[in-house]
Formats: structure tokens, C-alpha cells, sequence
């Protein structure tokens, strides 16, 4: 019975030959796709770094010159919530909606000028174009009492050019 080995204790004895925890670690090939893996990571992280930083810079120049633009106090800024978009048309949205919290006075929009307002413009325009102004009006009271004949004086009057 000595002679006959059980099956079972074949495999198991295969099985104690082979450590399968073991890994070709000190291989050159292993060792240099780690250290790429490592410089990798570390650039991806530096690289993160200076994103977030950026992206923080460039918000805060946009919040600033949004509230500068609008005439705001840039105090206001550190109340403008994290998650909203950086850009100025969601800044300005923000502060209209936000304005009477901070007592900010919105710009009215400006209102269209009717038909009849703009002709009632074109005639106060006509009629102010020919207007006698004060200047005017002080040459002509000079002009009148230097004159020193009739004939000047009827030329100054009835507005024909004076011939000296």
C-alpha cells in the first residue's frame, strides 16, 4: 500500500511548490513602470494644483471687474456663493437678484422713445436751431449803438450785410 500515493496528495504537493503571493518585483522592466507611474502621478497632481489655483484667480478677476463695472463694493464678493458659474452675465444675474439684500440700485432699462416723442425732439431742435442767443443778442445791441449813420443802422435792422 506504500507504493500507491493518493491523487490528493500529488496536487497538494504541486501547490506547496508555487508562492502565488510572489511577483517578478526586481525585474528592471517592473521597476521603471513604477517610477514612470509615480513621476505621472506626481505631475497630474501638480498639474491639479495650479488648475484649482487658476480657476480661482481668473474667478476672482471676474467677480472684480463685474463689481467694478457695476459700482459695486467688492466686499460683497465673499457672499457670492461657491457653485455659481464664473462668468459676468451669472455675476450680474446674481447681484440684480441679490440687490435689495446689499442695497444696490439697479440700472432701470432704458425706455424706447416713441414716434412722437422723437418728432417733438426734431422740432424743439428746429426751433432752437434759429434762436437768437444771449451772445447774439449783445452783438447786435453793440452793433446798433455803434452805428454811425442811418444807413447802418437800417442795414443792422433789417439784417442786410453791412458794407464798410
Amino acid at each position: 500500500m506504500s507504493n500507491n500515493r493518493d491523487i490528493t496528495n500529488d496536487w497538494e504537493d504541486d501547490e506547496d511548490d508555487v508562492d502565488l503571493t510572489t511577483f517578478d518585483s526586481d525585474t528592471d522592466l517592473v521597476k521603471k513602470l513604477r517610477k514612470a507611474n509615480r513621476l505621472q502621478e506626481k505631475k497630474i497632481k501638480d498639474l491639479e494644483t495650479n488648475l484649482g489655483s487658476l480657476t480661482k484667480a481668473q474667478r476672482e478677476r471676474i467677480i472684480k471687474d463685474t463689481f467694478a463695472q457695476k459700482g459695486v463694493n467688492e466686499k460683497i464678493a465673499s457672499f457670492i456663493p461657491a457653485d455659481l458659474e464664473a462668468s459676468e452675465d451669472a455675476i450680474s444675474g446674481w447681484l440684480e437678484q441679490h440687490s435689495d439684500v446689499f442695497g444696490i440700485q439697479t440700472p432701470q432699462q432704458k425706455t424706447e422713445l416713441s414716434q412722437r416723442d422723437i418728432a417733438n425732439l426734431r422740432q424743439i431742435d428746429v426751433v432752437t436751431n434759429g434762436a437768437l442767443t444771449p451772445d447774439k443778442a449783445e452783438d447786435l445791441m453793440s452793433r446798433v449803438m455803434n452805428a454811425a449813420n442811418a444807413d447802418e443802422l437800417n442795414a443792422i435792422i433789417y439784417g442786410q450785410p453791412n458794407n464798410p
